[in-house]
């Protein structure tokens, strides 16, 4: 940048003069990431606040040039810190990629180009993959410090009454837990070794066309070093093992409900509290009863008569037999409810209720003497039923 031209890097990135440099660091690749054209592909008010922030991070994220910024207000290879020297440089490597100065409205040629020639190392993309994907999952994780592990879901098929009165199993889950050997670190005891993909140099070279790049190294962090994995989890820091434990279902469960037992999910990530485990239910159906949310329903044969003149019947219910009364005159299909004999509620201590479906059952005629009774009944009540549907005929 020439001399004389004054821009505020600080606000560009957002952050305040006195932020410290990891701050800036963390910063920076956040907005890196947000406003990256691969992330925002034609939009060109995002592709240059991308070189804003890279051209910002170029100068707050290296000490020296930083220091130069903070003295003059601007920075120039030729003003080294602690005063103007003509004819003096300092070192102009940044930590991390400069990508101020490329073209980036040229990414896909560049990335076509390399391929077509056969460059080493991938395209910009593979690049910045590298910048972000890589070391920006390891600094979120550090960001965020503990983190809760994932939950499991356990699905267990349930008679149907188990499901109704709720019931204690014993079920096995296979969870991902801390390993015993590594504490979770995912490293094996002893002094760091070199890393082999940088050879100890904390930094890899990455080509794309005809422009190099030299990034820190994503397998050891740019340290150089690397400590071997852990043997008994080969580095992830957790293993699987089965638990067998107790589990109670609470009465009222149905199919698709999810029982929450809280802690038995996979180990957390950090030092965080493990997750939890869900148990996901599938409910045999009943012979006669019929379940729909908390509410019961059952068919109840009743004969002409009963239907006709009106009775008092027993019905089944799932606490017991109970009695109910038909009024006359009740037709086939018609539903009688019965409060409170329902399923137990998940939601509250309530109950649902239980439909009885009235099914009116018409008897065969086998002798002549109720064939007159049933043409009697016609002559004394000679209502057509089906009058309303004369209408459309």
């Amino acid at each position: 940048m020439p001399v004389g031209t004054q821009k505020d890097y600080y606000a560009t990135l957002g952050v305040s003069r006195d932020a410290k440099p990891e701050e800036i660091r963390k910063t920076y690749r956040r907005l890196a990431r947000k406003y990256h054209p691969d992330v925002n592909p034609g939009n060109k008010a995002s592709e240059e606040k991308f070189k804003q922030i890279s051209e910002a991070y170029e100068i707050l994220g290296d000490e020296k040039k930083r220091q130069v910024y903070d003295q003059y207000g601007f920075y120039s290879n030729n003003i080294p810190p602690g005063g103007p020297a003509p004819g003096a440089s300092t070192e102009a490597g940044a930590p991390g990629v400069d990508f101020s100065g490329f073209d980036f409205s040229n990414f896909d040629n560049v990335d076509t180009e390399t391929e077509r020639r056969g460059g080493s190392g991938g395209g910009f993309r593979d690049i910045f993959s590298q910048l972000f994907n890589r070391s920006g999952q390891r600094e979120r994780e550090e960001e965020e410090g503990p983190q809760k592990g994932s939950d499991i879901e356990h699905h267990m098929h349930l008679g149907f009454w188990d499901a109704i009165r709720g019931t204690q199993v014993r079920i096995t889950v296979a969870r991902q837990e801390t390993c015993p050997t590594c504490k979770g670190s995912g490293v094996a005891k002893g002094a760091p070794v070199t890393c082999t993909m940088c050879n100890g140099t904390g930094k890899v070279t990455r080509q794309a066309g005809t422009m190099r790049f030299t990034i820190a190294c994503s397998q050891c962090g740019g340290t150089g070093r690397q400590r071997r994995p852990c043997p008994a989890c080969g580095g992830s820091g957790w293993v699987q093992k089965p638990e067998s434990f107790e589990v109670r279902i609470p009465p009222g469960v149905d199919t698709g409900s999810r029982v929450r037992v809280p802690g038995k999910g996979n180990a957390g990530v950090n030092g965080g509290p493990a997750g939890d485990l869900y148990i996901v239910t599938e409910v045999e159906p009943h012979p006669i009863f019929e379940r729909k949310g908390d509410n019961i329903y059952v068919k109840v044969p009743v004969t002409v008569a009963e239907a006709a003149l009106g009775a008092k019947v027993e019905v089944p219910t799932l606490v017991g037999p109970a009695t109910i009364k038909i009024p006359p005159g009740t037709q086939s299909g018609q539903k009688l409810r019965i409060r409170g004999k329902g399923a137990p509620s998940l939601r509250s201590e309530a109950r649902g209720d239980e439909f009885v479906d009235v099914q009116v059952v018409v008897p065969h005629v086998a002798d002549e003497r109720t064939k007159e009774i049933l043409r009697e009944l016609a002559r004394l009540n000679p209502e057509d039923p089906r009058q309303e549907l004369k209408k459309y005929i």
